[in-house]
C-alpha cells in the first residue's frame, strides 16, 4: 500500500515537542499524582526514530475498545510485544500504546494496530472522540518486553497471561509466534523451532475479551502448538455456545498454571494490572519458574 507522506513542517513539531533526555526523570510511586507514560517508562529502551504516521482504519474491538490501523514510515520496525510513544497534534501529553499486531503485518502491509479503551487519559480519549481516517500523528518505539526468536534458538513453550487490556502485547506475540509457523510450514520446518503456547486472559465480561474469535482460530488451525483459556469475574449473561468451551467464571487459579509450566522449557509473558501481575509472578516462583523466565509489564 502507499504509505503517505506527512508534511515536514508537522514532523519537525513533533520532533521538537519531545524530550531529548529522560535518564533524570524521579519514579516516585507514592506521589499522589499519577506519573504519565514518559515518566513510567524512563528507564526503558526506546528508538531514536520519531516517525510520521497516518490513522487509515478504525473499528469498535468492544463497547470501550477502539482499534486503530495506522500507516507507518517504510524505515519504521518494532518487536512484538513493544509499544509506541504516540504524539498527537494539540494534545499536550504523550501517549503510549502497545501494539496488538505483528511484525509480520508491518512488513506485509505496512500498517501497525493499537486497541485503546475509553479513558480520560488525554490521548486514549482522543482515539475516542478526536481519531478520524487522515488523522496524521507520529510514534516511537519502546520496551523491553519482546519475543524476538532466532532461527537457531532453542524452543520454548510460551505461557501468555493477560489482564484486560494487557492482552494487547501478548496478542501481537500470539500473531507474531502464528507467522514464524506459516513460515516453518512453508520450508518444510526447517526455519524456527516453535514449541507451544497457552493464553490465560482474565476480563470482567465475555464482551470484553478483546481477539477472542481470533484466538480460538489459532487453537483451531494449529491444535498441537496452540491452546487458551479464558476467564470472565463479571459475567452477567449466559455465555455464547461457541465460547462455552473455553471460558471459566473464576479468576485464573494456581492448578491451572501449574498444568501449564515447565521450569526448563516455559517462558512466560504477563500483561496487565500491577496487583495481577505480583500476584501471578508469586504463583509462578512457587511453581518453581525461575524468575528470569518470568517476563512482565505492568499497565495503570
Amino acid at each position: 500500500m502507499s504509505i503517505p507522506s506527512l508534511l515536514s513542517s508537522a514532523t519537525r513539531r513533533f520532533i521538537l515537542s519531545c524530550p531529548a533526555s529522560r535518564s533524570s526523570v524521579t519514579r516516585n510511586m507514592s506521589s499522589k499524582r499519577q506519573m504519565d507514560h514518559l515518566e513510567r517508562t524512563a528507564n526503558n529502551y526506546r528508538q531514536d526514530g520519531l516517525y510520521p504516521a497516518q490513522v487509515c482504519g478504525i473499528m469498535n474491538e468492544s463497547e470501550t475498545v477502539k482499534r486503530v490501523r495506522v500507516a507507518v514510515h517504510p524505515d519504521f520496525s518494532f518487536k512484538a510485544g513493544q509499544w509506541v510513544d504516540l504524539f498527537i497534534p494539540d494534545v499536550e501529553t504523550v501517549g503510549g500504546f502497545s501494539m496488538c499486531s505483528s511484525p509480520g503485518l508491518l512488513q506485509r502491509e505496512g500498517v501497525v494496530e493499537l486497541a485503546v479503551k475509553h479513558a480520560k487519559h488525554p490521548p486514549a480519549h482522543w482515539i475516542h472522540t478526536g481519531c478520524a481516517l487522515g488523522s496524521r500523528v507520529a510514534m516511537r518505539v519502546g520496551g523491553d518486553f519482546f519475543f524476538d526468536p532466532s532461527p537457531s534458538d532453542p524452543s520454548v513453550d510460551l505461557l501468555l497471561v493477560a489482564g484486560g487490556v494487557g492482552i494487547n502485547p501478548l496478542y501481537s506475540i500470539l500473531l507474531h509466534t502464528i507467522d514464524l509457523l506459516h513460515l516453518n510450514r512453508a520450508s518444510g520446518g526447517r526455519d524456527y523451532n516453535i514449541g507451544s503456547a497457552h493464553l490465560c486472559y482474565s476480563a470482567k465480561n465475555t464482551q470484553e475479551l478483546l481477539f477472542k474469535s481470533s484466538v480460538i482460530k489459532a487453537c483451531q488451525e494449529f491444535p498441537d502448538k496452540f491452546s487458551c483459556d479464558f476467564h470472565v469475574t463479571q459475567q452477567s449473561t449466559d455465555v455464547d455456545p461457541h465460547l462455552q468451551p473455553f471460558v471459566n467464571r473464576r479468576r485464573i487459579t494456581k492448578e491451572e498454571l501449574h498444568a501449564h509450566v515447565d521450569p526448563q522449557r516455559t517462558l512466560c509473558y504477563l500483561c496487565g494490572p500491577p496487583p495481577m501481575i505480583e500476584a501471578i509472578s508469586q504463583t509462578l516462583m512457587d511453581l518453581s519458574l525461575p524468575k528470569d523466565r518470568i517476563l512482565f509489564e505492568k499497565w495503570w
